[in-house]
């Protein structure tokens, strides 16, 4: 198989100023332990351990060379967005990150393709930082799935995918901020069943909320996760809007009418399910995640799509790498 582009990975820099007064005392920041580890804090809360492959680019170009990867879209941990403040505050935050992102990305910019973080609740901050990004050498954009209460079919989300679109920029829309309760604080059920169903819901929001009937056709957007459980639940959508027109029928056509308007990544994890995930929303919009460097992620990178038996070559060429050119601009 073709050496592959990977369109879902994080970054973590090692360390950055003081964010309370615009992300008040729950602010992350990293508690370093060694010169490879560290820990991402939320205020006095340990969030997530982690080690230098987040941050030191020789480690993730080793690493990328042992599962033949030839590049990697690396975008912000979602944890990072702040959301919740302000949006001049939000926009300073972002400002840092986006900055940082770029060092990170510097040693090896053939390779590593940064993706920036915006301001997502403040429409007129968000464009002005993505076009600031952009600019600097940014290539997308990485953005949750919801603001508070508000999903992706808000006003305000959808003036900035229109700018997106308008701009030719990707957009990587990743779960994040999942709803907790004692019955999904066990067995890691936040990130087991929450991701997918936040996943699917926002892709039900640009389809169901009529965004993909208002935004350009041009815009490229991608899911992450395999877009969630969306493409097993698909059937009961269109069961749902043919029979409650009246309350599903919110979109001009069917749901499945929108099946060529997003991508997904492969981060299914079974080839069962990535066979269903490329019957459904076809092979040309699914492309090559892992997740990387967080440890639900896939390694090596890719394996699922390499051992499928079920994927002749030219379709495991489009999901290797083929795909991730056109939605990068690379071609």
């Amino acid at each position: 198989m073709d050496r592959v582009i990977d369109v879902h990975t994080h970054y973590v820099p090692r360390g950055w100023p003081d964010l309370t007064a615009e992300a008040g005392p729950d602010a992350p920041w990293l508690r370093i332990e060694s010169e490879s580890e560290a820990v991402i804090m939320m205020g006095s809360k340990e969030f997530r351990r982690i080690q230098a492959d987040c941050w030191d680019a020789e480690t993730r170009l080793r690493d990328m060379d042992a599962d033949g990867v030839a590049m990697q879209v690396v975008s912000p941990t979602p944890a990072f967005f702040t959301y919740q403040a302000g949006g001049p505050q939000a926009a300073r935050v972002a400002r840092i990150f986006n900055d940082l992102a770029l060092e990170i990305t510097a040693p090896a910019a053939d390779r590593l393709i940064p993706f920036c973080q915006v301001p997502l609740q403040d429409p007129d901050a968000a464009c002005h930082e993505l076009e600031r990004c952009i600019a600097a050498g940014h290539r997308g954009v990485e953005i949750g799935n919801h603001i508070g209460d508000l999903d992706l079919d808000s006003e305000g989300v959808v003036t900035f995918l229109q700018h997106c679109a308008a701009l030719d920029v990707p957009v990587f829309v990743h779960p994040w901020d999942m709803a907790d309760s004692p019955r999904l604080d066990r067995w890691m059920a936040q990130w087991l069943t929450g991701m997918p169903a936040e996943t699917h819901l926002s892709i039900l929001a640009l389809i169901l909320g009529g965004v993909f009937d208002r935004v350009d056709e041009s815009l490229k957007i991608c899911f992450a996760h395999g877009g969630g459980s969306f493409a097993f639940w698909l059937g009961r959508l269109e069961n749902a809007w043919h029979r409650r027109n009246d309350v599903v029928g919110t979109s001009e056509h069917p749901p499945s009418h929108y099946l060529g308007r997003f991508y997904v990544d492969s981060v299914v994890f079974d080839d069962r399910a990535l066979r269903l995930l490329v019957d459904t929303v076809g092979a040309e919009r699914v492309m090559v995640g892992s997740d990387y460097p967080y440890p639900l992620g896939e390694r090596p990178v890719g394996e699922v799509v390499r051992k499928s038996p079920h994927l002749d070559d030219d379709v495991r060429h489009l999901i290797a790498r083929g795909n991730a050119e056109r939605y990068l601009g690379l071609q």
